[in-house]
């Protein structure tokens, strides 16, 4: 399909882009290992977040919540926050802060059994929301004292995980969550009234539903919440076989709509409109073995959705940044359909370029569409092409970018992700798909997961000047076009060279 498109450089277009805001993770604990850190490095050091949020601070794999017997048999809790600190200095050393998620319950702590995951993350109430309370007391006194008030202060805080789903909160028992919302609302706030504190972190099921629900209960008490959260989450449900479950993506209008319906049942609530909603999980599947996560049609999903996902929303975090993640188990293969953008033995996924591209937008936003965002700094613009759809229809884009420009000629650049040009799954594949990795085959598959770069000078004619990009399906295109100078060496003749 051919497209063209006159960018007016006078325009400018909404476009909220918080890509760098937040990014996801599994539980903390998984912090501990050497190979989680080493893709964080890798992450924070292309990329850079901001922010990372993850599961179980609370669960027993953290062991800050302990109990023992005294001499006359009372029992009495003390706090362990070795491994809290481990993790804690880790993110400082990668320019990283939490986005805190209270959860899951201490198992000595909790009133049931249920747990959730290979890691068992303990979904039941406390048996006294006393305790709890002090634990998250507790736990943010130590980290203040450790990291600084006016530090720990900022780091966003969110009670509990989906509580809307059996599976993540016992029964789904909205009426109890909201028991451990306001009690740990206002024991954080009398601790300290500065820290940002919010919630639901509904997800799917119901979510019309539970998010009127919450948003009576706080209006009816009164709650001053700092922000709003839920998940976002873009396929029906997933048709497994074996280890993995594949999916069919939903359109993309029919996936923000979604957070249309949370972003006006907010703003109907007068004490409440316009408060920031953060959505604190997002990716294409559910499922932590979706082996769609792998793909360049992931990468360009992702595209269309960044464009979008700030019309609604103050902050999206991609659910996650690595593969190093158990929530069903360890996984068997470097290629999984892990959430990660980066694979495991830091071989990096076509979506990490998606995220890598979008940080690289400066500027005053002047194009926006279904295939591309342009954004325009001083003489330069930067942009991004993307070809997504949700099944296979082998059809390619030829899109010509017109431009009005008045210098005698520019540079362009471009960085290139697609199915020929940037897909380790593809070599992966052709490898046999072996489930452990030679150190050749690691080799190779990292440099298999780099972008093609090009370029090219163009002049322009009659002050116009015209770019033309074959976008490939699932592809996308990251482009920087800035008017040149060259300052060639005496002597030096490029064209006498060529020639």
């Amino acid at each position: 399909m051919q497209l063209t498109y006159k960018v007016d450089d006078k325009n400018t277009v909404d476009f909220n882009n918080n890509v760098d805001f937040c990014v996801g993770t599994g539980r903390m604990g998984l912090a501990l290992q050497k190979e989680y850190m080493d893709q964080l490095r890798a992450v924070q050091e292309d990329i850079g977040f901001k922010h990372i949020r993850g599961h179980g601070i609370f669960s027993d794999d953290m062991a800050i919540y302990q109990e023992f017997k005294g001499k006359d048999g009372e029992v009495i809790i003390e706090y362990n926050f070795t491994y809290l600190d481990l993790v804690m200095d880790s993110y400082k050393e990668v320019g990283i802060k939490p986005f805190l998620e209270l959860g899951f319950m201490p198992k000595k702590m909790a009133s049931g059994e249920q747990t959730i995951f290979y890691w068992k993350g303990n979904v039941t109430p406390p048996k006294d929301y006393k305790n709890w309370c002090d634990l998250v007391v507790a736990t943010l006194k130590h980290l203040m004292e450790r990291y600084g008030k006016e530090e720990v202060v900022t780091w966003p805080i969110e009670v509990w995980n989906e509580p809307n789903l059996p599976g993540f909160w016992k029964d789904a028992d909205m009426d109890e969550y909201f028991v451990l919302f306001e009690n740990t609302f206002n024991a954080i706030k009398k601790l300290d009234k500065r820290f940002k504190v919010g919630g639901p972190a509904i997800c799917g099921v119901e979510d019309v539903k539970y998010m009127t629900m919450f948003m009576d209960f706080i209006s009816e008490k009164k709650i001053p919440v700092d922000f709003i959260t839920r998940h976002h989450y873009t396929s029906e449900v997933p048709d497994f076989n074996g280890h993995y479950g594949y999916i069919k993506l939903v359109e993309l209008n029919e996936s923000l709509e979604t957070l249309n319906d949370s972003r006006r049942i907010i703003d109907s609530y007068p004490d409440y409109k316009g408060i920031h909603m953060h959505v604190t999980e997002f990716n294409t599947s559910y499922i932590p073995n979706a082996p769609i996560h792998d793909t360049n049609q992931n990468a360009a999903y992702m595209a269309s959705l960044l464009a979008r996902l700030g019309e609604t929303s103050e902050s999206y975090s991609y659910w996650t940044f690595g593969d190093v993640f158990e929530e069903m188990g360890v996984p068997f293969a470097p290629f999984h359909g892990g959430f990660g953008m980066m694979a495991n033995r830091g071989i990096k996924k076509p979506t990490y370029y998606t995220f890598k591209f979008f940080k690289q937008l400066k500027g005053r936003c002047v194009m926006k569409n279904d295939n591309c965002v342009i954004c325009k700094e001083d003489d330069v613009y930067r942009g991004i092409l993307f070809n997504s759809n949700i099944e296979r229809t082998g059809n390619d884009l030829y899109i010509t970018l017109e431009f009005e420009g008045d210098k005698e000629r520019y540079s362009l650049i471009k960085r290139i992700v697609d199915e020929d040009t940037c897909n380790p799954l593809k070599l992966w594949h052709a490898m046999g798909e072996p489930s452990s990795l030679s150190k050749e085959q690691i080799k190779l598959l990292r440099e298999s997961d780099e972008p093609l770069t090009g370029s090219d000078i163009l002049a322009p004619d009659d002050k116009k000047i015209s770019a033309s990009f074959e976008v490939k399906e699932f592809g996308l295109i990251y482009f920087e076009l800035r008017p040149l100078s060259l300052k060639a060496d005496r002597g030096y003749d490029y064209d006498r060279v060529m020639s």
